[in-house]
């Protein structure tokens, strides 16, 4: 309740304009983005890589609905790629990208053929892609388009949500050979139709379908926060060669750097970009502490 009401009120005009225009927000933002530019992603990514963990680099933006900006985030993040590459970078850092950001509401294939030159400079670079999940009615297509993605370039990383009733059955389909799979609770708003709305309930879903990818022999992507699912995950008795932990840049920074010194493939979720709302809104809604850091921020500028 608390999430979707947030998420709600986020998307009234006047209070991104309020949240965007505030100089104190920049306080509360650096937390969780990287920076506006893509030397930013580039100097916070040498400096996670430095202290051994792995990053996954994502240029915010989303709800592309013009082909020439899908076009120059497409080019961002190539450019990204060539960067990660020059600053010998790529072989601990990939990149997210959303495929609403790439034009998938607009007609055709745009969507499709940006994300396949996207990958074909992750080639080039020496890394890889993962395709991000976003709202329910987005998730056949995404799955769609990340098998396509595959036939060319099979180490494309796919995403699903707990939140979502159907992901144990997802879970099943991608828990295949070399099949790369991030599992996230899931930072939408969504219908008790679709999805699990209270939090015990998607708990016990990411539990469910954790342990069907733990079971499987593709590559796990636990990205959590939770303890009890961590520890879960880091019991299971996968070569941790095999797996790998995510979390969100700026969240439970101790923990990242404990897991990655016990010897685990730790990531980091790293979003730079000047269109940083929307993701930013997303880590408010998650956990009321988020909310009031910007609340104390705002009144005390």
């Amino acid at each position: 309740m608390f999430s979707s009401s947030v998420l709600a009120l986020s998307r009234r005009p006047l209070v991104r304009r309020l949240v965007t225009d505030a100089r104190a927000t920049r306080r509360v933002v650096d937390r969780f983005v990287a920076g506006d530019t893509l030397d930013d992603a580039l100097a916070t990514t040498g400096g996670l890589t430095a202290a051994g963990l792995l990053v996954t680099l994502d240029h915010l933006g989303e709800d592309t609905t013009d082909a020439t900006r899908a076009a120059a985030i497409r080019d961002a993040y190539v450019a990204a790629l060539d960067g990660l590459a020059a600053h010998g970078l790529a072989d601990r850092a990939e990149v997210s990208v959303k495929l609403s950001a790439l034009g998938a509401a607009l007609p055709g294939t745009l969507a499709l053929d940006n994300a396949a030159a996207i990958c074909a400079a992750a080639d080039r670079a020496g890394t890889t892609v993962t395709v991000d999940m976003e709202d329910h009615t987005t998730v056949d297509g995404t799955l769609e388009t990340v098998a396509k993605l595959r036939a060319e370039h099979p180490w494309v990383g796919a995403v699903v949500q707990a939140a979502l009733r159907r992901t144990e059955a997802d879970c099943a389909d991608l828990a295949r050979e070399g099949s790369r799979v991030r599992l996230v609770k899931g930072a939408y708003a969504e219908p008790a139709s679709v999805a699990f709305t209270a939090k015990a309930e998607v708990d016990a879903s990411y539990e469910r379908c954790l342990r069907i990818l733990l079971a499987g022999p593709g590559h796990p992507m636990v990205a959590t926060h939770d303890p009890r699912l961590i520890a879960l995950a880091e019991g299971s008795g996968r070569d941790p060669e095999t797996f790998e932990f995510q979390m969100l840049y700026g969240v439970r920074v101790p923990e990242q750097h404990r897991l990655a010194a016990a010897g685990h493939r730790m990531r980091v979720y790293v979003p730079y970009g000047a269109d940083w709302y929307g993701y930013f809104a997303r880590r408010l809604a998650e956990r009321p502490a988020n909310l009031g850091f910007l609340l104390r921020a705002l009144v005390t500028r």
